[in-house]
Protein backbone atom coordinates (compact mmCIF):
# COMPACT_ATOMS: atom_id res chain seq x y z
CA UNK A 1 0.00 0.00 0.00
CA UNK A 2 1.36 3.40 -0.85
CA UNK A 3 1.48 5.76 2.16
CA UNK A 4 2.36 10.06 2.12
CA UNK A 5 4.19 11.39 -0.67
CA UNK A 6 7.46 12.74 0.36
CA UNK A 7 7.54 15.15 3.41
CA UNK A 8 8.63 18.01 0.52
CA UNK A 9 6.12 17.31 -1.66
CA UNK A 10 3.33 17.16 1.36
CA UNK A 11 4.29 20.55 2.75
CA UNK A 12 4.69 22.38 -0.33
CA UNK A 13 1.08 21.43 -1.42
CA UNK A 14 0.19 22.17 2.14
CA UNK A 15 1.46 25.71 1.62
CA UNK A 16 0.23 26.56 -1.13
CA UNK A 17 -2.98 25.19 -0.83
CA UNK A 18 -3.36 26.82 2.55
CA UNK A 19 -1.38 29.73 2.17
CA UNK A 20 -1.57 30.13 -1.78
CA UNK A 21 1.78 30.33 -1.73
CA UNK A 22 3.31 31.24 -4.79
CA UNK A 23 7.08 30.39 -3.86
CA UNK A 24 5.74 27.11 -2.49
CA UNK A 25 4.08 26.10 -5.88
CA UNK A 26 6.83 27.49 -8.28
CA UNK A 27 9.40 25.31 -6.11
CA UNK A 28 6.64 22.00 -6.74
CA UNK A 29 6.87 22.99 -10.52
CA UNK A 30 11.06 23.11 -10.73
CA UNK A 31 10.96 20.05 -9.03
CA UNK A 32 8.88 17.90 -11.32
CA UNK A 33 9.19 19.52 -14.40
CA UNK A 34 11.80 17.53 -16.22
CA UNK A 35 9.47 14.67 -15.65
CA UNK A 36 6.40 16.11 -16.87
CA UNK A 37 8.22 17.62 -20.06
CA UNK A 38 9.86 14.37 -21.16
CA UNK A 39 6.57 12.17 -20.90
CA UNK A 40 5.14 14.55 -22.77
CA UNK A 41 7.23 14.99 -24.83
CA UNK A 42 7.85 11.14 -25.47
CA UNK A 43 4.32 10.97 -26.25
CA UNK A 44 3.68 14.32 -28.61
CA UNK A 45 6.38 14.17 -30.48
CA UNK A 46 6.42 17.97 -30.27
CA UNK A 47 8.38 20.80 -27.79
CA UNK A 48 6.07 22.95 -28.74
CA UNK A 49 3.25 20.58 -27.87
CA UNK A 50 5.15 19.20 -24.87
CA UNK A 51 4.80 22.13 -23.22
CA UNK A 52 1.11 23.00 -23.82
CA UNK A 53 0.51 19.82 -22.16
CA UNK A 54 2.95 21.11 -19.09
CA UNK A 55 1.05 23.96 -18.98
CA UNK A 56 -2.13 22.19 -18.45
CA UNK A 57 -0.51 19.20 -16.18
CA UNK A 58 0.47 21.76 -13.61
CA UNK A 59 -2.62 23.98 -14.04
CA UNK A 60 -5.09 21.10 -13.16
CA UNK A 61 -2.68 20.42 -10.42
CA UNK A 62 -2.96 24.15 -8.67
CA UNK A 63 -6.54 23.82 -9.36
CA UNK A 64 -7.10 20.30 -7.78
CA UNK A 65 -4.11 20.36 -5.26
CA UNK A 66 -6.83 20.55 -2.50
CA UNK A 67 -7.92 17.31 -3.69
CA UNK A 68 -5.35 14.97 -3.23
CA UNK A 69 -5.41 12.29 -0.78
CA UNK A 70 -2.74 12.69 2.12
CA UNK A 71 -1.51 9.13 0.62
CA UNK A 72 -0.56 10.66 -3.39
CA UNK A 73 2.72 10.14 -4.37
CA UNK A 74 2.66 13.30 -6.51
CA UNK A 75 5.52 11.87 -9.26
CA UNK A 76 3.24 9.03 -9.76
CA UNK A 77 -0.30 11.48 -9.32
CA UNK A 78 1.57 13.85 -11.96
CA UNK A 79 2.74 11.03 -14.63
CA UNK A 80 -0.44 9.83 -14.89
CA UNK A 81 -2.14 13.01 -16.03
CA UNK A 82 0.54 13.79 -18.02
CA UNK A 83 0.16 10.72 -19.80
CA UNK A 84 -4.05 11.38 -20.55
CA UNK A 85 -3.43 15.15 -21.54
CA UNK A 86 -1.13 14.06 -23.63
CA UNK A 87 -3.37 11.63 -24.98
CA UNK A 88 -6.01 14.43 -25.95
CA UNK A 89 -3.63 16.75 -27.16
CA UNK A 90 -2.61 13.92 -29.70
CA UNK A 91 -6.48 13.85 -31.00
CA UNK A 92 -6.85 16.93 -31.35
CA UNK A 93 -3.72 16.95 -33.35
CA UNK A 94 -4.87 14.71 -35.75
CA UNK A 95 -5.21 17.15 -38.98
CA UNK A 96 -3.17 16.54 -41.57
CA UNK A 97 -1.26 20.08 -41.05
CA UNK A 98 -0.54 19.35 -37.57
CA UNK A 99 0.61 15.88 -38.01
CA UNK A 100 3.42 17.29 -40.87
CA UNK A 101 4.52 19.65 -38.32
CA UNK A 102 5.56 17.13 -35.48
CA UNK A 103 6.78 14.73 -37.86
CA UNK A 104 9.18 17.78 -38.95
CA UNK A 105 10.28 18.39 -35.32
CA UNK A 106 10.14 14.50 -34.98
CA UNK A 107 13.15 15.29 -37.27
CA UNK A 108 15.25 17.55 -35.38
CA UNK A 109 15.34 16.05 -31.97
CA UNK A 110 18.51 14.21 -31.42
CA UNK A 111 18.61 10.23 -30.48
CA UNK A 112 21.06 9.47 -27.41
CA UNK A 113 21.61 6.22 -27.62
CA UNK A 114 20.98 3.94 -31.09
CA UNK A 115 18.46 1.47 -28.52
CA UNK A 116 16.66 4.29 -26.74
CA UNK A 117 15.52 4.93 -30.44
CA UNK A 118 13.77 1.52 -29.83
CA UNK A 119 12.81 1.76 -26.54
CA UNK A 120 11.43 5.31 -26.74
CA UNK A 121 7.91 5.58 -28.60
CA UNK A 122 7.24 2.47 -26.78
CA UNK A 123 7.96 3.58 -23.03
CA UNK A 124 4.63 5.14 -21.60
CA UNK A 125 2.76 2.51 -23.48
CA UNK A 126 5.01 0.50 -21.10
CA UNK A 127 4.75 2.30 -18.14
CA UNK A 128 1.18 2.27 -18.24
CA UNK A 129 1.06 -1.73 -18.43
CA UNK A 130 2.43 -1.83 -14.83
CA UNK A 131 0.59 -1.59 -11.39
CA UNK A 132 0.50 1.46 -9.89
CA UNK A 133 2.89 0.54 -7.31
CA UNK A 134 5.62 -1.10 -10.03
CA UNK A 135 5.45 2.29 -12.06
CA UNK A 136 5.88 4.52 -8.54
CA UNK A 137 8.90 2.51 -7.90
CA UNK A 138 10.31 3.24 -11.76
CA UNK A 139 9.36 6.47 -11.73
CA UNK A 140 11.11 7.08 -8.34
CA UNK A 141 14.24 4.75 -9.45
CA UNK A 142 15.15 5.60 -13.18
CA UNK A 143 13.01 8.92 -13.74
CA UNK A 144 14.14 11.01 -10.62
CA UNK A 145 17.36 8.78 -9.57
CA UNK A 146 16.09 8.43 -6.20
CA UNK A 147 17.66 5.94 -4.35
CA UNK A 148 16.50 2.78 -3.21
CA UNK A 149 16.23 3.72 0.73
CA UNK A 150 14.16 6.87 -0.79
CA UNK A 151 11.95 4.59 -3.17
CA UNK A 152 11.23 2.40 0.16
CA UNK A 153 10.31 5.29 2.15
CA UNK A 154 7.75 6.63 -0.37
CA UNK A 155 6.53 3.27 -0.97
CA UNK A 156 6.18 2.32 2.91
CA UNK A 157 8.65 -0.77 2.69
CA UNK A 158 12.14 -1.69 3.75
CA UNK A 159 15.24 -0.75 1.20
CA UNK A 160 15.24 -4.50 0.51
CA UNK A 161 11.88 -4.59 -0.37
CA UNK A 162 11.96 -1.59 -3.15
CA UNK A 163 14.72 -3.37 -4.67
CA UNK A 164 12.93 -6.56 -5.49
CA UNK A 165 10.49 -4.45 -6.64
CA UNK A 166 12.05 -2.86 -8.99
CA UNK A 167 13.81 -5.19 -10.26
CA UNK A 168 10.25 -7.09 -10.71
CA UNK A 169 9.32 -3.87 -12.25
CA UNK A 170 11.61 -3.86 -15.04
CA UNK A 171 11.41 -6.90 -15.80
CA UNK A 172 7.96 -6.59 -16.65
CA UNK A 173 8.85 -3.88 -19.11
CA UNK A 174 11.35 -5.50 -20.63
CA UNK A 175 8.65 -8.58 -21.34
CA UNK A 176 6.37 -5.68 -22.61
CA UNK A 177 9.52 -4.54 -25.20
CA UNK A 178 10.13 -8.20 -25.98
CA UNK A 179 6.88 -9.08 -26.86
CA UNK A 180 6.76 -6.33 -29.45
CA UNK A 181 10.02 -7.47 -30.84
CA UNK A 182 12.56 -4.86 -29.04
CA UNK A 183 14.90 -7.11 -27.37
CA UNK A 184 16.98 -5.62 -24.49
CA UNK A 185 18.54 -6.89 -21.24
CA UNK A 186 17.21 -5.93 -17.59
CA UNK A 187 20.53 -4.25 -16.59
CA UNK A 188 20.25 -2.42 -20.31
CA UNK A 189 16.98 -1.18 -20.19
CA UNK A 190 17.43 0.51 -16.61
CA UNK A 191 20.53 2.18 -18.06
CA UNK A 192 18.18 3.15 -21.24
CA UNK A 193 15.88 4.67 -19.08
CA UNK A 194 17.91 6.40 -16.55
CA UNK A 195 19.83 8.20 -18.71
CA UNK A 196 17.28 9.04 -21.09
CA UNK A 197 13.73 9.60 -19.86
CA UNK A 198 14.26 12.72 -18.36
CA UNK A 199 14.90 15.69 -20.65
CA UNK A 200 15.67 19.22 -19.17
CA UNK A 201 12.30 21.44 -19.68
CA UNK A 202 13.09 24.51 -21.78
CA UNK A 203 14.82 27.14 -19.48
CA UNK A 204 12.01 29.85 -17.85
CA UNK A 205 8.97 27.01 -18.62
CA UNK A 206 8.78 26.40 -14.74
CA UNK A 207 8.14 29.74 -13.74
CA UNK A 208 6.15 30.82 -16.47
CA UNK A 209 3.45 27.54 -15.91
CA UNK A 210 3.72 28.00 -12.11
CA UNK A 211 2.62 31.48 -12.79
CA UNK A 212 0.10 30.45 -14.92
CA UNK A 213 -1.33 27.52 -12.83
CA UNK A 214 -1.22 29.38 -10.03
CA UNK A 215 -3.21 32.09 -11.71
CA UNK A 216 -5.74 29.53 -13.02
CA UNK A 217 -6.46 28.35 -9.09
CA UNK A 218 -6.94 31.55 -7.83
CA UNK A 219 -9.62 34.84 -8.48
CA UNK A 220 -7.36 37.22 -10.85
CA UNK A 221 -8.47 40.69 -13.05
CA UNK A 222 -8.93 39.94 -17.06
CA UNK A 223 -5.85 42.49 -17.45
CA UNK A 224 -3.73 40.35 -15.26
CA UNK A 225 -4.60 37.36 -16.60
CA UNK A 226 -3.80 38.86 -20.04
CA UNK A 227 -0.53 39.48 -18.63
CA UNK A 228 0.88 36.90 -17.26
CA UNK A 229 -0.31 35.17 -20.44
CA UNK A 230 1.42 37.35 -22.89
CA UNK A 231 4.35 36.07 -20.42
CA UNK A 232 3.70 32.72 -20.82
CA UNK A 233 3.48 32.77 -24.72
CA UNK A 234 6.62 34.37 -24.71
CA UNK A 235 8.75 32.56 -22.85
CA UNK A 236 7.60 29.63 -24.72
CA UNK A 237 8.45 31.60 -28.12
CA UNK A 238 11.83 32.46 -27.00
CA UNK A 239 13.46 29.32 -25.94
CA UNK A 240 16.73 30.95 -24.45
CA UNK A 241 18.43 28.55 -21.42
CA UNK A 242 19.33 31.27 -19.79
CA UNK A 243 17.30 34.43 -21.37
CA UNK A 244 13.82 32.95 -21.25
CA UNK A 245 12.98 34.45 -17.59
CA UNK A 246 13.22 37.63 -18.89
CA UNK A 247 10.53 38.33 -20.41
CA UNK A 248 12.79 39.97 -22.19
CA UNK A 249 10.77 38.70 -24.74
CA UNK A 250 11.88 42.43 -26.24
CA UNK A 251 9.29 41.57 -28.87
CA UNK A 252 6.03 40.64 -26.13
CA UNK A 253 4.34 43.16 -27.36
CA UNK A 254 3.94 41.81 -30.70
CA UNK A 255 1.88 39.08 -29.87
CA UNK A 256 -1.73 39.23 -28.27
CA UNK A 257 -2.02 35.46 -27.29
CA UNK A 258 -4.64 34.33 -24.70
CA UNK A 259 -3.03 31.22 -24.08
CA UNK A 260 0.03 29.35 -24.67
CA UNK A 261 -1.61 26.62 -26.93
CA UNK A 262 -2.37 29.50 -29.56
CA UNK A 263 2.01 29.56 -29.85
CA UNK A 264 2.04 28.69 -34.06
CA UNK A 265 -0.95 31.58 -34.23
CA UNK A 266 2.14 33.65 -32.99
CA UNK A 267 4.65 32.61 -35.10
CA UNK A 268 2.27 33.46 -38.20
CA UNK A 269 1.80 36.84 -36.19
CA UNK A 270 5.41 37.33 -36.56
CA UNK A 271 5.58 36.34 -39.94
CA UNK A 272 2.62 38.93 -40.86
CA UNK A 273 4.69 41.68 -38.94
CA UNK A 274 8.11 40.97 -41.24
CA UNK A 275 5.76 41.00 -43.97
CA UNK A 276 4.99 44.57 -43.10
CA UNK A 277 8.08 45.28 -42.45
CA UNK A 278 9.29 44.78 -46.10
CA UNK A 279 6.40 46.02 -47.25
CA UNK A 280 7.66 49.47 -45.12
CA UNK A 281 10.87 48.67 -46.27
CA UNK A 282 10.01 49.02 -49.90
CA UNK A 283 7.74 52.32 -49.12
CA UNK A 284 10.71 53.79 -47.83
CA UNK A 285 13.03 53.21 -50.84
CA UNK A 286 10.08 54.53 -53.06
CA UNK A 287 10.33 57.14 -50.91
CA UNK A 288 13.85 57.69 -51.37
CA UNK A 289 13.90 57.75 -55.19
CA UNK A 290 10.91 60.36 -55.23
CA UNK A 291 13.45 62.38 -52.69
CA UNK A 292 16.46 61.35 -55.60
CA UNK A 293 14.51 62.52 -58.20
CA UNK A 294 13.15 66.02 -56.51
CA UNK A 295 16.81 66.87 -55.59
CA UNK A 296 18.32 66.32 -58.65
CA UNK A 297 15.48 67.87 -60.26
CA UNK A 298 16.09 71.16 -57.85
CA UNK A 299 20.10 70.80 -58.63
CA UNK A 300 19.06 71.66 -62.14
CA UNK A 301 16.58 74.11 -61.53
CA UNK A 302 19.36 76.08 -59.20
CA UNK A 303 21.88 76.01 -62.51
CA UNK A 304 19.08 78.19 -64.33
CA UNK A 305 18.66 81.50 -63.32
CA UNK A 306 16.23 82.25 -65.49
CA UNK A 307 14.01 79.72 -64.31
CA UNK A 308 14.45 80.75 -60.78
CA UNK A 309 13.73 84.28 -61.89
CA UNK A 310 10.66 83.24 -63.35
CA UNK A 311 9.21 80.59 -60.92
CA UNK A 312 10.34 81.46 -57.34
CA UNK A 313 7.72 80.09 -55.60
CA UNK A 314 7.84 76.74 -57.93
CA UNK A 315 11.40 76.11 -56.68
CA UNK A 316 10.16 76.72 -52.97
CA UNK A 317 7.65 74.33 -53.34
CA UNK A 318 10.27 72.00 -54.59
CA UNK A 319 12.64 72.69 -51.85
CA UNK A 320 9.69 71.79 -49.08
CA UNK A 321 9.19 68.88 -50.89
CA UNK A 322 12.40 67.68 -50.56
CA UNK A 323 12.81 68.66 -46.67
CA UNK A 324 9.25 66.63 -46.76
CA UNK A 325 10.60 63.70 -48.21
CA UNK A 326 13.64 63.66 -46.24
CA UNK A 327 11.94 63.68 -42.94
CA UNK A 328 9.70 60.68 -43.61
CA UNK A 329 12.89 58.69 -44.62
CA UNK A 330 13.93 59.79 -41.71
CA UNK A 331 11.77 58.61 -39.10
CA UNK A 332 11.34 55.31 -41.38
CA UNK A 333 15.03 55.10 -40.78
CA UNK A 334 14.16 55.19 -36.84
CA UNK A 335 11.32 52.50 -36.65
CA UNK A 336 11.04 48.81 -36.29
CA UNK A 337 8.65 46.45 -36.31
CA UNK A 338 8.49 46.56 -32.15
CA UNK A 339 7.88 49.95 -32.62
CA UNK A 340 5.15 49.58 -35.43
CA UNK A 341 3.58 46.95 -33.18
CA UNK A 342 3.68 49.17 -29.77
CA UNK A 343 2.82 52.51 -31.55
CA UNK A 344 -0.36 53.47 -29.14
CA UNK A 345 0.65 54.47 -25.34
CA UNK A 346 -1.03 51.13 -24.00
CA UNK A 347 1.08 48.79 -26.47
CA UNK A 348 4.35 50.38 -25.24
CA UNK A 349 3.03 50.42 -21.26
CA UNK A 350 1.96 46.51 -21.74
CA UNK A 351 5.74 46.12 -23.27
CA UNK A 352 7.63 47.82 -20.07
CA UNK A 353 5.50 46.01 -17.47
CA UNK A 354 6.33 42.84 -19.06
CA UNK A 355 10.14 44.01 -18.93
CA UNK A 356 9.71 45.25 -15.41
CA UNK A 357 8.29 41.73 -13.85
CA UNK A 358 10.98 39.75 -16.04
CA UNK A 359 13.58 41.91 -14.36
CA UNK A 360 12.07 42.26 -10.88
CA UNK A 361 12.62 38.41 -11.19
CA UNK A 362 16.05 38.09 -12.20
CA UNK A 363 16.90 40.97 -9.45
CA UNK A 364 14.66 39.53 -7.14
CA UNK A 365 17.88 37.50 -5.14
CA UNK A 366 19.41 41.14 -4.81
CA UNK A 367 16.66 43.16 -3.52
CA UNK A 368 16.19 40.42 -0.88
CA UNK A 369 20.21 40.20 -0.44
CA UNK A 370 20.73 43.80 0.07
CA UNK A 371 17.41 44.44 2.01
CA UNK A 372 15.50 46.59 0.36
CA UNK A 373 12.58 48.27 1.29
CA UNK A 374 9.36 46.90 -1.37
CA UNK A 375 9.93 50.81 -2.56
CA UNK A 376 12.91 50.60 -3.47
CA UNK A 377 12.74 47.03 -4.98
CA UNK A 378 9.12 48.58 -7.31
CA UNK A 379 11.53 51.88 -8.14
CA UNK A 380 14.55 49.33 -9.11
CA UNK A 381 12.25 46.92 -11.69
CA UNK A 382 11.50 50.54 -12.84
CA UNK A 383 15.23 51.48 -13.81
CA UNK A 384 15.80 48.13 -14.74
CA UNK A 385 12.57 48.14 -17.33
CA UNK A 386 13.34 51.66 -18.78
CA UNK A 387 16.46 50.68 -19.32
CA UNK A 388 15.28 48.22 -21.81
CA UNK A 389 13.34 50.31 -23.38
CA UNK A 390 15.57 52.92 -23.91
CA UNK A 391 18.27 50.15 -25.03
CA UNK A 392 15.89 48.91 -27.85
CA UNK A 393 15.77 52.89 -28.97
CA UNK A 394 20.10 52.11 -29.24
CA UNK A 395 19.68 49.00 -31.27
CA UNK A 396 17.64 50.64 -33.98
CA UNK A 397 19.90 53.16 -33.93
CA UNK A 398 23.17 50.98 -34.36
CA UNK A 399 21.32 48.59 -36.67
CA UNK A 400 20.68 51.83 -39.42
CA UNK A 401 23.88 53.47 -38.35
CA UNK A 402 26.28 50.15 -38.56
CA UNK A 403 28.47 52.58 -36.08
CA UNK A 404 32.52 50.82 -35.29
CA UNK A 405 32.73 48.72 -32.73
CA UNK A 406 34.11 51.23 -30.26
CA UNK A 407 31.39 53.27 -30.89
CA UNK A 408 28.74 50.93 -30.59
CA UNK A 409 30.23 49.63 -27.04
CA UNK A 410 30.46 53.46 -26.09
CA UNK A 411 26.89 53.67 -27.26
CA UNK A 412 25.57 51.55 -24.22
CA UNK A 413 28.16 51.95 -22.27
CA UNK A 414 26.75 55.68 -22.34
CA UNK A 415 23.22 54.18 -20.68
CA UNK A 416 24.24 51.99 -18.19
CA UNK A 417 26.58 54.66 -16.85
CA UNK A 418 23.57 56.70 -16.54
CA UNK A 419 21.68 53.48 -15.02
CA UNK A 420 23.86 52.90 -12.44
CA UNK A 421 24.06 57.02 -11.36
CA UNK A 422 20.05 56.13 -10.85
CA UNK A 423 20.78 53.01 -9.13
CA UNK A 424 23.14 54.91 -6.75
CA UNK A 425 20.64 57.97 -6.20
CA UNK A 426 18.15 55.04 -5.05
CA UNK A 427 20.18 52.81 -2.72
CA UNK A 428 23.56 54.75 -2.28
CA UNK A 429 26.85 53.84 -3.01
CA UNK A 430 26.83 50.52 -0.85
CA UNK A 431 23.75 49.80 -2.37
CA UNK A 432 24.98 50.14 -5.76
CA UNK A 433 28.77 48.46 -5.26
CA UNK A 434 26.41 44.93 -4.39
CA UNK A 435 23.89 45.55 -7.40
CA UNK A 436 27.72 45.40 -9.74
CA UNK A 437 28.47 42.63 -7.69
CA UNK A 438 25.40 40.31 -8.56
CA UNK A 439 25.34 42.03 -12.24
CA UNK A 440 28.73 40.37 -12.77
CA UNK A 441 27.52 36.88 -11.21
CA UNK A 442 24.43 36.71 -13.10
CA UNK A 443 25.64 34.16 -15.25
CA UNK A 444 26.84 32.01 -12.69
CA UNK A 445 24.05 32.55 -10.62
CA UNK A 446 21.11 32.52 -13.36
CA UNK A 447 23.00 28.75 -14.72
CA UNK A 448 23.51 27.06 -11.65
CA UNK A 449 19.85 27.31 -10.65
CA UNK A 450 19.00 26.26 -14.01
CA UNK A 451 20.85 23.55 -14.03
CA UNK A 452 20.24 22.55 -10.23
CA UNK A 453 16.55 21.07 -11.70
CA UNK A 454 19.31 18.39 -13.99
CA UNK A 455 21.12 17.08 -10.99
CA UNK A 456 20.62 14.06 -8.79
CA UNK A 457 20.84 13.92 -5.29
CA UNK A 458 18.84 14.59 -2.19
CA UNK A 459 17.45 18.73 -2.14
CA UNK A 460 20.74 19.26 0.04
CA UNK A 461 23.12 17.31 -2.33
CA UNK A 462 21.37 19.62 -5.31
CA UNK A 463 22.10 22.80 -3.41
CA UNK A 464 25.68 21.92 -2.70
CA UNK A 465 26.61 20.68 -6.23
CA UNK A 466 24.57 23.90 -7.93
CA UNK A 467 26.41 26.01 -5.32
CA UNK A 468 29.80 24.65 -6.44
CA UNK A 469 29.23 24.88 -10.36
CA UNK A 470 28.42 28.77 -9.82
CA UNK A 471 31.87 29.28 -8.14
CA UNK A 472 33.28 27.29 -10.68
CA UNK A 473 31.33 29.28 -13.48
CA UNK A 474 32.68 32.42 -11.70
CA UNK A 475 35.72 31.75 -11.81
CA UNK A 476 35.41 30.43 -15.50
CA UNK A 477 34.54 33.70 -16.12
CA UNK A 478 37.04 35.91 -14.70
CA UNK A 479 39.49 34.08 -16.58
CA UNK A 480 38.04 33.93 -19.77
CA UNK A 481 37.48 38.14 -19.91
CA UNK A 482 40.97 38.12 -18.85
CA UNK A 483 41.83 36.21 -21.82
CA UNK A 484 39.88 38.02 -23.87
CA UNK A 485 41.07 41.27 -22.87
CA UNK A 486 37.27 42.36 -21.02
CA UNK A 487 36.49 43.91 -18.28
CA UNK A 488 35.54 42.68 -15.55
CA UNK A 489 31.89 44.32 -15.68
CA UNK A 490 31.42 42.55 -19.05
CA UNK A 491 27.58 41.37 -19.23
CA UNK A 492 28.42 37.64 -19.72
CA UNK A 493 24.32 36.96 -20.08
CA UNK A 494 24.44 37.51 -24.42
CA UNK A 495 20.61 38.69 -24.30
CA UNK A 496 21.22 41.35 -21.43
CA UNK A 497 24.26 42.71 -23.51
CA UNK A 498 22.45 44.64 -26.01
CA UNK A 499 25.24 45.00 -28.30
CA UNK A 500 25.16 41.46 -29.15
CA UNK A 501 21.78 42.25 -30.76
CA UNK A 502 23.25 45.60 -32.11
CA UNK A 503 26.16 42.99 -33.84
CA UNK A 504 26.04 40.15 -35.08
CA UNK A 505 29.84 39.81 -34.89
CA UNK A 506 29.74 40.71 -31.35
CA UNK A 507 26.97 38.58 -30.52
CA UNK A 508 29.60 35.86 -32.09
CA UNK A 509 32.08 36.50 -29.85
CA UNK A 510 29.75 36.91 -27.17
CA UNK A 511 28.62 33.16 -27.35
CA UNK A 512 32.29 31.59 -28.02
CA UNK A 513 33.29 33.55 -24.53
CA UNK A 514 30.11 31.92 -23.09
CA UNK A 515 30.85 28.38 -24.39
CA UNK A 516 34.51 28.75 -22.71
CA UNK A 517 33.05 29.81 -19.80
CA UNK A 518 30.51 26.52 -19.74
CA UNK A 519 34.18 24.06 -20.91
CA UNK A 520 36.07 25.77 -18.32
CA UNK A 521 33.60 24.63 -15.78
CA UNK A 522 32.54 21.53 -17.28
CA UNK A 523 36.37 20.90 -16.70
CA UNK A 524 36.74 21.64 -13.20
CA UNK A 525 33.54 19.80 -11.89
CA UNK A 526 34.14 16.44 -12.63
CA UNK A 527 35.29 16.09 -8.88
CA UNK A 528 31.23 16.95 -7.24
CA UNK A 529 29.34 15.84 -10.82
CA UNK A 530 29.19 12.20 -11.74
CA UNK A 531 29.65 11.47 -15.29
CA UNK A 532 25.86 11.06 -16.10
CA UNK A 533 25.50 14.37 -14.77
CA UNK A 534 28.62 16.18 -16.59
CA UNK A 535 26.57 14.75 -19.79
CA UNK A 536 23.63 16.75 -18.98
CA UNK A 537 26.02 19.84 -18.45
CA UNK A 538 27.23 19.01 -21.78
CA UNK A 539 24.03 18.79 -23.49
CA UNK A 540 23.06 22.13 -21.09
CA UNK A 541 25.82 24.05 -22.66
CA UNK A 542 24.73 22.65 -26.29
CA UNK A 543 21.42 23.97 -25.86
CA UNK A 544 22.11 27.57 -24.21
CA UNK A 545 24.22 28.51 -27.10
CA UNK A 546 21.85 27.60 -29.50
CA UNK A 547 19.03 29.11 -28.23
CA UNK A 548 20.83 31.85 -27.06
CA UNK A 549 22.04 32.35 -30.40
CA UNK A 550 18.11 32.03 -31.50
CA UNK A 551 16.68 34.49 -29.41
CA UNK A 552 19.80 37.53 -30.13
CA UNK A 553 18.60 37.07 -33.97
CA UNK A 554 14.89 36.78 -33.44
CA UNK A 555 15.17 40.24 -31.36
CA UNK A 556 17.27 41.61 -33.96
CA UNK A 557 14.83 41.20 -36.34
CA UNK A 558 12.22 42.86 -34.36
CA UNK A 559 14.54 45.81 -33.74
CA UNK A 560 16.09 46.41 -36.97
CA UNK A 561 15.16 49.37 -38.52
CA UNK A 562 12.46 49.37 -41.23
CA UNK A 563 14.31 50.85 -44.18
CA UNK A 564 17.14 48.78 -46.48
Amino acid sequence: MLVNMTANDHDLLGQFTLEQSQDAFTALVTRHMNLVYSAALRQVRSPQLAEEVSQAVFTHLARNAAKLASDTILTAWLYQVTRHTAIDVIRSEARRQAREQIAFQMSDMNDTSPGWTHIEPLLDEAMQSLDAPDRTAILLRYFENKSLREVGEALGASEDAAQKRVQRAVERLREFFLQRKVTVGAGGLAALVSANAIQAAPSGLAAAVAAGAAMASTPISTSAAVAITKTIAMTTLQKSLITAMLAVAVGAGLYEAREASHLREQVQTLKKQQEQQAALGHQARELRRERDRATNALAALAGEDAARKKGPNEVLKLRGEVGRLRQENAQLGATNALSKATATPEARKTLRDIQKAGMGAIYKGFAQQAKLTPEQTDKLNDLLADNIMNNIDHVTTALRDKPAPAQLNGLFASQDAALQQQVEALIGQDGLAQYQDYTRNLLATLSAEQFKGMLSGTDAEKEQKSNQLNQLIQQGTQAALANAGLPADYQTVPILNFANIASEQQAEQSLKLLDDIYQSAAAGAGSFLSAAELAKFQEFRTAALSSTRGALSMNRAIMAPISD
